[in-house]
C-alpha cells in the first residue's frame, strides 16, 4: 500500500504517464510514427482526433489546463469509442474498446480532480 502522502506524486505520475501514452497516438495518426498494423484512419480523424491527441497529450503531460483538456480528451475517446468499437458489440471486451473506454473515464477523472500538485496548473496556483 502507497503512504498517503504520496498521493500527490501518484497522482502527477498518472496524469503525466496517460497523457505521454495519448501523445503518441496522435504521432502515429499524423506522421506515421510509430507505425501502427490499423492502416490509414479516415482523414477526420487523422487530423481532428490525432490532432487533439498529440496536443491534448503535451497539455496533460505537463499538467497545463488539466482539466479542460481532460473533459475534451474524453469526450474524443468516448466518441471514438461509439465510432469504431460501439457498433461492432456492446461489450468492450468483445469489440477492442477497452483502451478507448479506459483513456475516457481517465480522463475523466483528471477532469474532476485537475492535475495534482506537480503540474504547471500547481505551479500558477490553479485548480487545474
Amino acid at each position: 500500500m502507497i503512504p498517503a502522502k504520496f498521493s500527490g506524486h501518484v497522482h502527477s505520475l498518472f496524469r503525466f504517464i496517460a497523457g505521454f501514452l495519448f501523445f503518441w497516438h496522435g504521432t502515429q495518426k499524423l506522421f506515421g510514427w510509430p507505425p501502427s498494423s490499423h492502416g490509414e484512419a479516415p482523414a477526420f480523424v487523422k487530423y481532428v482526433g490525432g490532432g487533439l491527441e498529440l496536443v491534448g497529450g503535451v497539455l496533460l503531460m505537463i499538467g497545463f489546463m488539466t482539466r479542460s483538456t481532460a473533459f475534451v480528451c474524453s469526450g474524443l475517446m468516448a466518441a471514438a469509442y461509439w465510432m469504431a468499437h460501439g457498433t461492432k458489440s456492446f461489450l468492450p471486451i468483445m469489440n477492442g474498446g477497452e483502451l478507448a473506454v479506459l483513456y475516457c473515464f481517465a480522463f475523466l477523472w483528471l477532469a474532476a480532480v485537475g492535475g495534482g500538485p506537480f503540474s504547471v496548473d500547481a505551479m500558477k496556483g490553479k485548480k487545474g
